[in-house]
């Protein structure tokens, strides 16, 4: 498995992880606006917005994207984002983290192994503990987080997208 960047040399696998989504009807966390983007390059191009400090937009803080990629064909089966500090919202609600697996390649351990990945480039970047949130309801996510040293903090409602959301702090 490999935890790169995106790039447009993955533009048929993005397509491809995008539209896997769609047809589930399942929302994407952890891959900023990919489901709202028909081009892959105008998704590259939010994605080098809001890595830059200089043009994130002020409401948003840094992030990177990454893709996690099956070394054996290639094909993409999560994405994960990685918030570089957080600002109030990410505080109270969201996190550093977000991940998603792809529907078709769900329940084969795939969500902590990127996490874990993901951890170690938290640890590059310099941060001692992260937070990340999952719903009540998706226990996949609850058990990825535990599984990487994720401690229950509280459960917060979120007004805005009308949710309750798990809290769990992971130590670096």
């Amino acid at each position: 498995m490999i935890l790169t960047e995106p790039t447009m040399a993955y533009e048929a696998q993005i397509r491809a992880f995008r539209q896997d989504f769609l047809d589930a009807g399942s929302p994407s966390e952890g891959s900023g606006s990919l489901l709202r983007y028909e081009r892959t390059e105008d998704w590259l191009a939010q994605v080098a917005r809001y890595a830059d400090p200089a043009t994130v937009p002020p409401d948003r803080v840094p992030c990177t994207q990454y893709i996690y990629v099956r070394a054996c064909d290639g094909k993409i089966v999560g994405m994960i984002q990685i918030r570089h500090y957080l600002n109030e919202m990410l505080e109270k609600y969201a996190g550093h983290i977000g991940y998603s697996v792809c529907p078709s390649e769900r329940r084969r351990g795939y969500a902590t192994r990127m996490l874990s990945a993901a951890l170690d480039k938290c640890r590059e970047m310099g941060l001692r503990r992260v937070m990340i949130s999952c719903r009540p309801d998706n226990e996949a996510s609850r058990r990825t987080i535990l599984r990487n040293g994720g401690v229950y903090e509280n459960t917060v409602w979120e007004p805005e997208r009308d949710r309750a959301l798990e809290r769990y702090w992971i130590e670096l």
